[in-house]
């Protein structure tokens, strides 16, 4: 007999999800079965849910009906006979980051930059996404999912489920971080430091040893909060108070920022993302992680003559992902900052909706199955 679980599957674009009986996948010879105790429901959700193929028809979702759920993490119930190193029982994060495997990015180890790279449980990235849709249908909005075992993170007994289904956003600056080459004695600059994004942008910072950390945000409230976190390394600003340029040169005495990532989403202004870039000093790089949309105005004279780099950068790689996991488990990074808003898998429609009053980057929505 067939074993059946509880999802959440979304029938059309806009419409609410439904909560269904369907079949617990196969195990397949080197994949995992994972007993999803926590997913993250993160902001952009609702508008991949109700606008995606209006705003960016270039990024495909699955094929509907369809389970989503971008940040899973629980329990492994059961491994394939080709599977090394994970046992049933350990706790894991699941990466949805998905991959051929064969190609020459693939296989140079650059899995970004893989012409199949798709986010499990949300959009691809090309035509070809749907491939890895068939091949791993499953989000973490379900019981039970199917995992290769190459996206696994292993996770400390320091951190919670409801935290590690937080590691997706986290890992997108955390990767940002990387890629500049942030590290002691670093002066990083973040465009919406208070936000998702930026939150993690700032933890991560501190724990690879940044010596400065600016930030910027329109809640003063929330900035305070951010700035509390480490008094004596982080500068706030906010963005109502005028340009950036001006207080940067007066927080880093002249020098400008080594990195400046940019954390502001599709609707922000392209004027800050702007801002920010002008913060660099000569030979500093900008790396874009909230996709501010649109065609952004850039004196490419000034980039060249200041050996600037402006960089784009998409999640995070399972290795960086288990960075993550090993600096938590070090204490350099405190997960207790965030306040966990869980709700069971029958009002995953509710979270959805509820987000759009959380309290900033602080707060964390997470459903429960």
């Amino acid at each position: 007999m067939t074993k059946m679980m509880r999802a959440a599957r979304m029938h059309e674009v806009g419409q609410p999800m439904v909560i269904e009986q369907i079949p617990v996948p196969a195990l397949r010879a080197t994949d995992v079965l994972v007993s999803v105790k926590a997913c993250g429901i993160v902001p952009n959700l609702g508008n991949v849910l109700s606008n995606w193929g209006n705003w960016f028809p270039h990024l495909p979702l699955p094929k509907l009906p369809a389970v989503f759920g971008l940040d899973p993490a629980g329990v492994i119930e059961a491994v394939g006979d080709q599977v090394i190193g994970f046992k049933p029982g350990d706790r894991v994060y699941v990466n949805p980051a998905r991959f051929c495997g064969a190609c020459r990015q693939c296989r140079a180890g650059d899995t970004t930059a893989c012409a199949h790279y798709t986010f499990n449980g949300y959009f691809g990235f090309s035509n070809k996404s749907q491939a890895i849709f068939d091949q791993y249908p499953l989000g973490g909005l379900c019981e039970t999912m199917n995992a290769p075992q190459h996206a696994l993170v292993r996770l400390p007994d320091a951190m919670s489920f409801e935290q590690a289904a937080r590691l997706g956003y986290l890992g997108t600056a955390y990767r940002a971080l990387r890629t500049a080459g942030v590290g002691p004695g670093s002066t990083v600059l973040i465009n919406g430091i208070s936000g998702t994004l930026g939150i993690g942008g700032a933890l991560f910072a501190l724990a690879l040893g940044a010596r400065r950390i600016l930030g910027t945000g329109r809640n003063r409230e929330l900035l305070e909060r951010v700035k509390a976190l480490a008094p004596d390394l982080i500068s706030v600003h906010s963005l109502d108070d005028g340009g950036l340029r001006a207080w940067a040169d007066d927080v880093t005495h002249g020098e400008g920022v080594d990195v400046a990532i940019d954390a502001l989403g599709p609707g922000a202004p392209h004027e800050t993302l702007l801002d920010a870039l002008a913060t660099l000093r000569r030979g500093g790089k900008l790396v874009n992680i909230g996709a501010v949309a649109g065609d952004v105005p850039i004196n490419l004279h000034y980039i060249m003559d200041n050996d600037i780099s402006v960089i784009g950068s998409a999640w995070f790689t399972t290795k960086q992902g288990q960075e993550m996991a090993d600096l938590v488990e070090a204490g350099k990074v405190d997960m207790s900052i965030f306040q966990h808003h869980v709700y069971p898998l029958d009002q995953v429609n509710e979270a959805i909706g509820g987000i759009e009053n959380r309290n900033g980057g602080f707060s964390n929505f997470v459903i429960r199955p």
